[in-house]
């Protein structure tokens, strides 16, 4: 199948700042496009492209005072096929897992796994390791978290998610990954396109979406504690330690956000 993939952000800058985008699609999908993946930047400003030390496509430059556009379409071919699995899929015991694995066990910024170790290990130390393990801490998020935009929050960590049983779909990933990296399976969060491909359309605006993926029998798997089904036409933008490492946008000063959409629709080939 072949998706129609864009954004339009809108900000308005009070003095000059330097921005970072992280717009692209992730160099493992660039194989799939039809049309090119760029950012267009009204005004026109020098842009710098660079690859981040999570393997992610990331761009930057210097943002004039006064409104500032980004914008992009694109199309991306696609198996149509739901989020591959395998249930018979074991953990590595630490010791084996290549060394670069090891910081998708340890604390970041919204992941305390420290401090949720203990409760993640009286929920699901007694299950199965594996596959079947990772699903069972989805399901417990979706169950007991419940969405809903009016509970975000810039500075909601997985503690807080844990306590409160509410977010949105970021907030659900991070508890996701904390709980597995309590039980030392590799998790990393995970940004990108996720349209409503297969499933009945959501009634609220389109937006970028997250999830996680864990790494067992030697690979790494797509998960969703949001949303708990396969999906079709999931596309990969970044991937990190958790949404500080993967902001759509970081500006290293004020950059006011005063517009904001995104388009993912499948389209006829």
């Amino acid at each position: 199948m072949l998706i129609r993939l864009g954004y339009d952000i809108q900000f308005e800058i009070p003095a000059a700042v330097a921005m970072v985008g992280m717009l692209h699609v992730h160099p493992s999908r660039v194989p799939d496009l039809r049309e090119p993946d760029e950012v267009s930047i009204s005004p026109e400003v020098k842009v710098e492209s660079y690859i981040d030390s999570y393997g992610n496509r990331c761009a930057r430059w210097l943002a004039p005072a006064g409104p500032l556009r980004l914008s992009s379409s694109t199309l991306i071919e696609d198996p149509g096929t739901p989020d591959a699995g395998d249930p018979d899929a074991q953990e590595h015991p630490v010791n084996e897992l290549p060394p670069e694995m090891l910081r998708y066990l340890l604390n970041s910024r919204y992941c305390e796994v420290d401090r949720l170790s203990n409760i993640a290990v009286e929920l699901f130390g007694h299950l199965k390791p594996g596959w079947s393990r990772v699903q069972a801490i989805c399901g417990w998020v979706n169950w007991k978290v419940a969405f809903g935009y009016q509970h975000a929050r810039s500075s909601k960590t997985a503690l807080d998610v844990f306590a409160e049983r509410t977010g949105v779909c970021r907030d659900f990933q991070h508890l996701a990954v904390t709980f597995c990296r309590a039980l030392n399976i590799p998790a990393r969060y995970a940004t990108g396109y996720l349209g409503d491909i297969g499933v009945p359309k959501e009634p609220t605006p389109m937006d970028f979406s997250a999830w996680f993926e864990v790494y067992l029998q030697n690979r790494w798997w797509t998960f969703d504690a949001r949303h708990t089904q396969p999906r079709i036409g999931r596309v990969l933008m970044a991937t990190g330690r958790d949404a500080s490492d993967v902001a759509i946008t970081t500006s290293f000063g004020i950059a006011n956000l005063t517009g904001f959409s995104v388009v993912t629709e499948e389209v006829a080939e």
